[in-house]
């Protein structure tokens, strides 16, 4: 979703001298992540320390206004895109998702050993698969960037978003791409407040409650069939079941689960296996970065710069979540469009731009968000978010 021109940002409350100042959390909005922004007329700049990332205004270039910076690396963006094969622009994301498929039969077949090596591959097998496929195919069908066909795009939504993921295709396309990227870290909007919990304490929604996510998934999804047309939501009801059941009865009669009990306990296990990166992912790379109000939001390539983190490459994150939601966040965000793999080709361009042009580029470690997470999670999860102040930004 494009963002208004001519937004002007003089957003509230902003770390100075150890007081922050916010607004009433609409919808509990996110917290801007205790980053400490220093008010100057000239501009301002980012740094990344214990952890914490603090967001930084680029000062205006006289000439070249947010239109023509966004345009720019656009040009640069479309020329890679361009130029790469059709294996670079879809093949590989798809063959890790057909892989996936592939790895089916030896994870339930792995569950039938009553040795204990065996049947914990068989685990590991099912929950990375589990992940790869309502994450990474789930994302990328969402933005439609399996296929250039948007026939065969729906497809694949309706596929891996609701019979893998037990998820509607209509609220879950609406909430992530149209809301969530259109108005990323604006309060009461895209601002990530559904991932948070408050009245959780910080060990028990960091390292407990992912636990659940596999059966709080499929609950909120039923809460909001109600907002989608009754064909819709009778097509994602029969999509559900049919997901959930093909589980079940594969365990059962393919890995010889002898109860119905023991079957659903380990569709519980496998599919929990990965949740705790999942909600910690999805986290650490919005909540604690600059807030906005939505009349008050910067343009596009300051608001996706200054709010989005990238993490770290890892290996078994970037197979099961994919780049675009690990190591290249801020190319997802900025071209959302993009395969996870041309997220990983234009991301020496991305950052390279970003810097040059005196704009935000934040990365930080999976270790210090975590704690960073743990040390102010009353503060960055529960309280109301302080609205950023960008002087600088016209």
């Amino acid at each position: 979703m494009a963002l208004e021109d001519g937004d002007t940002v003089r957003p509230r409350g902003q770390q100075v001298n150890g007081e922050v100042s916010g607004v009433p959390p609409p919808r509990g909005a996110t917290a801007a992540g205790g980053s400490r922004t220093d008010m100057v007329a000239e501009g301002w700049e980012p740094a990344l320390c214990d952890g914490d990332v603090t967001a930084r205004a680029a000062p205006r270039r006289a000439g070249q206004p947010e239109e023509a910076l966004m345009s720019e690396l656009s040009e640069l963006v479309q020329k890679v895109v361009k130029s790469s094969s059709w294996w670079e622009r879809h093949g590989v994301d798809i063959s890790i998702l057909a892989c996936s498929f592939l790895l089916l039969p030896a994870g339930f077949l792995c569950l039938r050993s009553a040795q204990a090596i065996p049947f914990l591959a068989g685990v590991l097998i099912l929950g990375v698969v589990h992940h790869t496929l309502t994450v990474k195919g789930s994302h990328l069908a969402s933005h439609n960037a399996l296929t250039e066909s948007k026939s065969w795009g729906k497809v694949w939504a309706i596929f891996f978003i609701e019979l893998c993921s037990a998820f509607t295709v209509e609220q879950g396309t609406y909430n992530h791409v149209k809301i969530h990227h259109g108005y990323t870290n604006v309060i009461g909007l895209g601002d990530s407040s559904t991932w948070k919990v408050p009245f959780l304490n910080r060990y028990v929604y960091m390292f407990i409650a992912p636990l659940a996510v596999p059966v709080l998934t499929p609950l909120v999804a039923l809460g909001l069939l109600r907002n989608v047309e009754w064909k819709a939501a009778l097509r994602t009801l029969c999509c559900m079941f049919l997901g959930f059941y093909c589980h079940y009865w594969l365990l059962l009669h393919i890995s010889g689960f002898q109860s119905p009990w023991s079957a659903l306990l380990c569709m519980l296990l496998t599919r929990s296996l990965l949740a705790h990166p999942y909600i910690h992912v999805n986290i650490f790379q919005h909540i604690g970065l600059p807030m906005f109000a939505a009349d008050r939001k910067p343009k596009r390539i300051h608001l996706m710069s200054l709010g989005v983190l990238n993490l770290p490459r890892n290996a078994l994150l970037d197979w099961s979540f994919g780049h675009s939601l690990i190591s290249c966040h801020v190319e997802h965000h900025l071209f959302p469009s993009l395969s996870d793999n041309m997220c990983l080709k234009i991301k020496p361009i991305v950052s390279q731009y970003l810097k040059q042009k005196k704009l935000p580029y934040n990365e930080d470690t999976y270790s210090s968000r975590l704690w960073l997470f743990l040390q102010r999670y009353e503060e960055l999860m529960v309280h109301a978010p302080p609205i950023t102040e960008l002087v600088g930004i016209q």
